[in-house]
């Protein structure tokens, strides 16, 4: 375990230096274009090496593998092409191991808890894997199921998931001492968060509950399948349920077979997680191609089935307020709405000055607003760093954070355009966004008195407060302590102090010189005096602002 632990943080500490290294540290020196040159042959490499490092340790670092390798809407195809095999990669326990640990757990012979359990796994994840078996006659006679699908605990896991964290904790903290990083993210937190989700994921009791809850929000839902939990063969290490193996959600080739158009899965799919995270406030945060698979029926018809409950997330109420704002503001091209909204959520603190913001919210979208992935790719990159120039000084001044509950938000919702783009390249979210977001507006105009009410109460207390606020900002006014803060304003005025600051010194540095040369040969010791203190006003002219001069 030492040697594994040791193993993640050599490649860990490796990548993160080459990433300074050609991110940060040549860019600085003027040789950006060396990086740029570089970038794909050390995506590849890093994807490569990461590829063999999840593969041959398995435990949570699949689990990150999962998640990269999904996100074919941000990170570039050398890494998600080269990842994308961790789906289904993950070597096997031999059988007599995974038989000796599910006799110890369910406490009597598999002979007796099943008539048969097929020895080739189904599938092996990097938590457990599972195995095709048939129940007993009396609890098929119970539950009304032949055929299920048992799920084991890997031997040993536990242990292995006890040095994964501490290696991630390890490397969350050489982050948060990373400027760049620390400023936004809590990353001791946000592993904290992950350390809570995965200690979750191997409580098989806890993801049969799960389960259960999920399959009763979505009870009257058509679209939705969800498996039987089989109670009297399932333990903390040991899950059993209904055997629903169908079409894997991104075997395009399988669901044309069937019959079945992989562009209209897509925004079925989008919809139906939005529906978790936007309505039902408890959603599938692990949703990449395995857990997921297309069921047809005899009319012709489909469902997405779900299947590993192990990783949930829930989204507080006052969350899920926030987060339908922000996708009825994206949804509307409304640049302050978002910001508001970014704010309600807690991704903005709420003293944060967001006018320039707002600003540059709405030149994104009357530019980008609407776009696809694949259209976005189209993009010249030029138009993006032009963007970046005008607005990356107010972005970076902004106190940006990343709320603790946000990890598992983020991740489904990644995984969701993921899978969306995987099964239709040109898969545009906007198409699932806008309507979705004008259904909410729908569903909340019964609530539009309340609004009213809200709102009126909120003007009336802004009325109390406002001869209090003007007088602070006349007194602010009358002392000269309010102040204006514009990024780019500021750093003009920045320079242009330093450059009257080296003018300075250059005048100092020549008077001085030039008064030792000619005090010198009346007054040998005065004149090398003031020859000496010229030194430092020259030094000042030529390096100031380098270095902390």
């Amino acid at each position: 375990m030492r040697a594994r632990y040791r193993r993640i943080l050599r490649f860990a500490s490796w990548y993160l230096v080459i990433t300074w290294w050609f991110e940060l540290f040549l860019p600085r020196i003027g040789l950006v274009k060396i990086a740029e040159r570089t970038r794909s042959k050390r995506m590849r490499r890093f994807a490569q090496g990461f590829h063999v490092l999840a593969a041959d340790l398995g435990g949570l670092m699949i689990k990150v593998g999962q998640f990269m390798s999904s996100r074919l809407d941000v990170l570039p195809p050398e890494i998600t092409k080269e990842l994308e095999g961790l789906q289904d990669e993950v070597a096997p326990v031999p059988f007599g191991a995974i038989r000796a640990a599910a006799e110890a757990e369910l406490g009597m012979p598999l002979e007796r808890a099943f008539t048969m359990v097929d020895e080739t796994p189904v599938a092996a994840a990097s938590l457990g894997q599972a195995h095709r078996a048939r129940l007993n006659p009396i609890d098929a006679a119970d539950t009304g199921l032949d055929t299920v699908i048992v799920k084991i605990q890997r031997p040993g896991i536990d242990e292995i998931i006890d040095v994964d964290l501490a290696a991630l904790r390890k490397v969350g903290g050489w982050l948060s001492h990373v400027k760049l990083v620390s400023r936004r993210v809590d990353m001791p937190a946000l592993v904290e968060e992950f350390a809570l989700t995965s200690l979750e994921e191997i409580d098989y009791l806890h993801e049969a509950a799960s389960s259960v809850r999920f399959a009763e929000a979505f009870t009257d839902d058509d679209r939705v399948g969800v498996p039987s939990v089989v109670w009297e063969r399932t333990t903390r290490r040991v899950l059993t349920l209904e055997d629903v193996t169908a079409i894997k959600i991104t075997d395009v080739d399988a669901l044309v077979a069937a019959g079945i158009d992989p562009v209209e899965v897509a925004p079925v799919f989008a919809a139906v997680m939005f529906d978790q995270l936007f309505t039902k406030g408890f959603f599938h945060a692990d949703p990449h191609p395995g857990n997921i698979f297309v069921t047809p029926d005899a009319e012709g018809g489909w469902k997405l089935t779900f299947i590993d409950f192990g990783m949930m997330g829930e989204v507080p109420t006052s969350t899920r307020s926030g987060l339908r704002k922000l996708l009825i503001a994206a949804a509307s091209r409304d640049g302050r709405g978002l910001v508001n909204a970014m704010r309600d959520v807690g991704v903005l603190l709420p003293s944060a000055e967001t006018s320039e913001l707002e600003r540059a919210m709405t030149t994104l979208f009357a530019r980008f607003g609407g776009m696809g992935f694949a259209e976005l790719r189209e993009v010249d990159p030029r138009e993006f760093r032009d963007f970046a120039v005008q607005f990356g000084d107010v972005v970076r001044s902004l106190p940006f954070q990343l709320p603790e509950n946000f990890l598992l938000i983020i991740r489904a919702m990644s995984l969701t355009s993921g899978v969306s783009s995987a099964l239709n390249p040109a898969f545009n979210l906007w198409d699932s966004v806008e309507p979705y977001a004008a259904q909410l507006l729908r569903d909340e105009s019964g609530n539009l008195v309340q609004d009213f009410a809200k709102q009126a109460m909120e003007t009336v207390g802004i009325a109390v407060r406002l001869p209090k606020r003007l007088d602070s900002l006349i007194t602010q006014f009358e002392d000269g302590s309010i102040t204006v803060a514009t990024p780019s304003l500021e750093k003009r005025i920045t320079r242009l102090e330093r450059t009257a600051r080296q003018t300075v010194s250059a005048l100092l540095f020549g008077a001085l010189l030039i008064a030792g040369v000619l005090l010198r040969a009346d007054d040998a010791v005065l004149g090398t005096v003031l020859i000496v203190a010229s030194v430092p006003p020259l030094l000042h002219a030529l390096f100031a602002g380098r270095r902390g001069f």
